[in-house]
């Protein structure tokens, strides 16, 4: 098997994530977004609307290879550290777009990666922060 590194782990894990919810109907509104102005306050993987719900949905997406790392959750490296800087540039997203008052919510999903069969297992987790 050949030695991916992080950083080609954690983009296939969001676009299979991203490949994911627009399965279930989500509508894709950025990746990787990030606040342009002021101190950097972080990054949100995915940003979506959820066309069911019609809520917008802060989605943070953790990779993992699956060879090496199957007994381990991938959403266990989401601390409330981590919850709270995604709440912050939540709200810069919304306040850009003057959508304040919009229904939001923040969700994880994670992705284990196998990189021999080229198949992934993916777990959806909504809900786990309230702001």
């Amino acid at each position: 098997m050949a030695n991916i590194n992080t950083a080609t782990t954690g983009q296939t894990g969001e676009q299979v994530a991203a490949n994911f919810l627009q399965n279930k109907g989500y509508e894709i509104l950025a990746m990787n977004f990030k606040n342009n102005s002021g101190r950097r306050v972080g990054e949100i993987d995915i940003i979506a609307r959820d066309t069911q719900e019609k809520e917008i949905v802060f989605v943070e997406v953790k990779t993992r290879d699956y060879t090496s790392y199957n007994q381990t959750l991938p959403e266990e490296n989401i601390n409330y550290q981590k919850l709270r800087k995604l709440a912050k540039i939540a709200a810069i997203f919304l306040r850009q777009r003057h959508w304040e008052d919009a229904p939001h919510r923040f969700d994880a999903i994670s992705v284990w990666l196998n990189w021999e069969t080229r198949r992934a297992k993916i777990k959806h987790l909504p809900n786990i922060y309230l702001s």
